[in-house]
């Protein structure tokens, strides 16, 4: 199991077996590199840890059990997660502000005690056999355990062609899942408790606001911002940045630009592609911080080259190429011999950067008057590196943002377009395979998991939590976050993600996050003095890759080909073989924009090589659970 993941920790690897317990660990050493050996026990021995990531306070929370008469045998914050735990049991959890997975073998209670940090930045899986809990950090260690095998689960696929990921604690594998962020599992003999430690929380969308002045919101943010930054850079080895180009990753290089001893090393990518490539702002940026900056060119092909091992490393379907030249990056990393890389991932959930939250502005605008024929112009604002949205008219804008079929009160108003758009894909799904699903709705199962407060949060509020909630963990930390930068054993930081940024941001108004149409405006106030005006002013340029087209052409690679023939298609049960045959077809012989196309082209490629990787031929359908 642990030889599974020797990419996750390529430094050292270690384990210790009880009677009734085991743990192993693969280590890439962080902190406390000389004596932070894992797995790790207290002094007494009743204690063990496996722990991936990293506490960020553990410093302070170090001091703090010193006060109380503790003593300490290393300088790791390991062993502060184990004196932590020892004091206050579970209860411990709350206090740590870090990005985490661990499992600890308690003998004193006879209990393991599993846990995952809030946002759900480390990942953590589990499984049963035979009456036994087994856990791991991806699920190919799980698929080492005799008699686990892999299965695809036709419920977690229906949710990836709708939501992009599966529904936690859903997996993409049948009978293996997954703890859901903020969540605590403790296994005793014949007992499983699961339990949530924290919650993402708004305040009442008719609650006076607590924060009403902006000048001081601005400062605040900047403060903890800051604070964040500075924690993260806490290491015992080099700590890079990402540089986008964006304002997000920008403001974290800023930052970290001006904490570290050395010349600061930023990282990005660039696209041949116009309609993609940001490297423009990226020479600025750097130039302006004065780092030491590194760029990996994703051309023509890369991404086909690279896209079976993201999907061995992501370990599910998926719809996007976007994680492809994120592996790449990763891989730049690694190859300048560093281990750690802030990144700016987690602003746009917590002050409302996407543009999914303003396009559900501008729905509820045009919902309030559907017979208008210039709101709906205003859809062309949004989107204008989408060039072929800026000739469609005003009939067809109306018509695909759905601006007058969605109740206003929906609690998915704000991303029902995406989820119908995405969902468009399930056309090539098979007979078997709809049959299998009887007629499930991986859209309303996920407004059936939302919190009783809810509906009283803002519109704004409520399209944050979706994306914070599920998206977030399920997607951009997962298959375009730790599983690319893990792969070459490189970990991401995450300052926005810091939980007192998180809980701050969440009680600011809307309007001082999107404002009008401008969107992270209370992060551009902040960011005022702290990055060229063409990069604090820029708009939001989501990341994007190029889909269907980076695998057909000139250059089609066998495994494409392959992958969607008729016969292989047939042969793995999941999707309409002619169909698929004619969607190949037509992406090979005219340039494909639309999503539904793009969607399905990548989802189906990306599910049989799943199917091939893990299953070691393709299957049949299997029945709904």
């Amino acid at each position: 199991m642990t030889a599974a993941i020797a990419h996750r920790g390529p430094d050292e690897q270690g384990k210790f077996v009880a009677p009734d317990a085991g743990l192993a660990h693969a280590r890439l050493s962080v902190i406390g590199i000389g004596d932070g050996q894992q797995p790790m026990s207290d002094v007494s021995g009743n204690l063990t840890i496996a722990f991936n990531g990293e506490i960020f306070n553990y410093v302070e929370l170090r001091e703090g059990l010193i006060a109380k008469g503790r003593r300490f045998r290393t300088s790791s914050d390991t062993e502060v997660i184990l004196q932590l735990y020892d004091e206050l049991g579970e209860d411990c959890l709350p206090l740590l502000n870090g990005d985490f997975a661990f499992a600890l073998w308690d003998n004193r209670h006879r209990r393991m005690v599993l846990a995952r940090d809030r946002m759900g930045v480390r990942p953590l899986f589990f499984t049963s056999k035979d009456g036994v809990l087994y856990f791991a950090s991806e699920i190919k260690a799980l698929l080492k355990v005799p008699g686990v095998s892999a299965e695809i689960d036709p419920i977690a696929l229906d949710q990836i062609f709708t939501l992009w990921a599966p529904i936690a604690p859903r997996t993409a594998f049948r009978n293996i899942h997954e703890l859901e962020p903020a969540s605590v599992m403790i296994a005793t003999e014949g007992q499983v408790m699961v339990k949530r430690y924290w919650h993402l929380d708004y305040p009442h969308r008719d609650a006076p606001s607590k924060v009403t002045n902006e000048d001081d919101a601005a400062e605040e943010l900047q403060a903890l911002l800051t604070d964040a930054v500075r924690l993260r850079m806490r290491a015992d080895v080099p700590v890079g940045s990402y540089l986008s180009g964006g304002l997000d990753s920008s403001v974290v290089s800023a930052l970290a630009a001006g904490m570290t001893p050395r010349r600061l090393q930023t990282f990005s990518v660039t696209f041949d592609s116009t309609e993609h490539d940001e490297s423009a702002f990226q020479t600025e940026m750097a130039s302006a911080l004065g780092t030491h900056h590194r760029a990996i060119a994703c051309r023509p092909g890369d991404i086909a080259r690279v896209f079976p091992d993201v999907i061995r490393f992501a370990e599910r379907p998926i719809i996007r190429t976007a994680p492809a030249p994120l592996y790449q990056l990763s891989g730049l990393v690694r190859q300048a011999g560093l281990k750690v890389v802030l990144t700016g991932e987690g602003a746009d959930e917590v002050f409302a950067g996407y543009d999914v939250f303003k396009e559900a502005r501008v729905r509820r605008f045009c919902g309030r008057q559907p017979a208008s024929r210039m709101r709906p112009q205003l859809f062309r604002r949004l989107y204008p590196y989408l060039p072929g949205l800026q000739q469609q008219s005003v009939e067809y804008l109306s018509a695909f943002f759905g601006t007058g079929n969605t109740a206003l009160d929906d609690p998915l108003f704000s991303h029902r377009p995406r989820f119908k758009t995405t969902a468009a894909a399930k056309i090539f799904f098979s007979g078997d395979l709809r049959a299998a699903l009887k007629g499930y709705d991986a859209a309303e199962d996920l407004a059936s998991r939302l919190p009783q407060a809810f509906s009283l949060w803002h519109p704004l509020h409520q399209a944050q939590y979706l994306e914070t909630r599920f998206l977030l963990p399920g997607y951009i930390l997962s298959s375009q976050g730790d599983r690319m930068a893990m792969a070459h054993g490189i970990e991401g930081r995450f300052p926005f993600l810091d939980p007192r940024l998180v809980e701050f941001a969440a009680r600011l108004p809307p309007e001082m996050k999107l404002k009008g149409l401008v969107e992270k405006h209370i992060l551009r106030k902040a960011a005022k003095h702290l990055l060229p005006t063409a990069i604090r002013e820029r708009t939001k340029q989501p990341y994007r890759a190029p889909d269907a087209s980076s695998f057909v052409g000139a250059g089609e690679l066998d495994y494409v080909r392959d992958c969607l023939s008729e016969a292989s298609i047939a042969a793995g049960g999941l999707f309409n073989a002619k169909a698929v045959a004619s969607l190949h077809e037509k992406c090979r012989t005219q340039p494909v924009s639309g999503f539904r196309d793009n969607a399905a082209f990548v989802g189906i490629l990306s599910t049989q090589l799943w199917q091939k990787n893990f299953t070691g031929q393709e299957v049949g359908a299997a029945k709904a659970a």
